[in-house]
């Protein structure tokens, strides 16, 4: 098992410290490099205190998002990653690099999908009544959070609960759910199902916790 990996964040990056904690450097799961796409983003600072490389992509300093990803397409590629994990990661990927990096990148995303996908899904399902929320782990291809989905986990959501209180109940799943998704790829027990590649196959007796 071994797997090189590439984190993309824009904010606080909570999940990629639950990487860093998780997944880095156990059984030959590496984090190569941490990217942001703005350079206040306090993700950065938790890669360089893993002492793994960092650098900012962000768009005001190219003449276009599709420079930018194509810039960041080559860093990528330059850390000789097999998979780019988006983690907090707030803004689209140009169709060109999700093309170049065709299967694999993988995404977090705060709700059961295909159920409020983009901005803002916990105050979506809040407005919408929801009994039940939860979080989505899935390939990313050319739409928006409508990839193929790799694990899901569900909760009930709170009566009146704040959206605060939401947040840390779907934050201490993604913490959980993420690092075992990457685990999983890097045991090659995540396939994708050759009658429908919608549908992705999970062997969990490759899964040890």
């Amino acid at each position: 098992m071994s797997l090189r990996i590439v984190v993309l964040v824009s904010g606080e990056g909570t999940n990629l410290q639950a990487l860093i904690d998780g997944v880095h450097g156990q059984g030959g799961i590496e984090i190569v490099g941490v990217a942001a796409s703005r350079p206040e983003a306090p993700g950065l600072e938790r890669a360089r205190r893993a002492e793994i490389p960092a650098a900012c992509f962000e768009i005001a300093d190219f003449a276009d998002r599709d420079a930018r990803d194509g810039a960041l397409g080559d860093w990528i590629e330059g850390q000789s990653a097999e998979l780019v994990v988006l983690a907090g990661w707030m803004q689209l990927l140009s169709r060109g690099l999700v093309e170049r990096l065709a299967g694999a990148i993988i995404n977090v995303h705060p709700a059961l999908l295909p159920a409020f996908p983009g901005l803002h899904a916990i105050e979506q399902a809040i407005a919408h009544g929801v009994k039940v929320a939860g979080v989505t782990v899935h390939f990313v291809d050319e739409g928006v959070d409508s990839g193929p989905i790799i694990l899901q986990r569900a909760f009930d959501l709170p009566y009146a609960a704040s959206v605060e209180r939401i947040e840390e109940i779907v934050h201490g799943i993604e913490h959980e759910l993420l690092p075992r998704a990457v685990r999983l790829i890097a045991k090659r027990a995540v396939r994708r199902d050759p009658k429908n590649p919608r549908v992705v196959l999970i062997e969990e007796e490759h899964e040890s916790g």
